[in-house]
């Protein structure tokens, strides 16, 4: 199945400092490309963590995600295409 966690339930280890990348850490993993759809998933270059609301991390290691931006998906936040039923 596409975008798959490999670790479904790791305990959170930390956040994002918020400040601004250089090409050094992009290089590096720090710097991620996220694509927004107007009607579908967001696209994010892997390898990726996400943090939920209750704190949990999920976390997957393809070289692209699609995230669930509708909350319709059964595996959220990962983007199962659920959203093109009721589109």
């Amino acid at each position: 199945m596409p975008n798959s966690p490999s670790d479904p339930a790791r305990s959170s280890s930390g956040g994002s400092s918020g400040a601004p990348c250089d090409a050094s850490e992009a290089a590096s993993g720090g710097a991620r490309r996220v694509v927004m759809r107007r009607k579908g998933p967001m696209l994010v270059e892997g390898p990726v963590e996400v943090e939920l609301e209750d704190g949990s991390v999920v976390s997957s290691d393809r070289f692209q995600v699609a995230l669930c931006t509708c909350r319709r998906s059964r595996r959220y936040p990962w983007c199962d295409t659920s959203h093109r039923d009721r589109a």
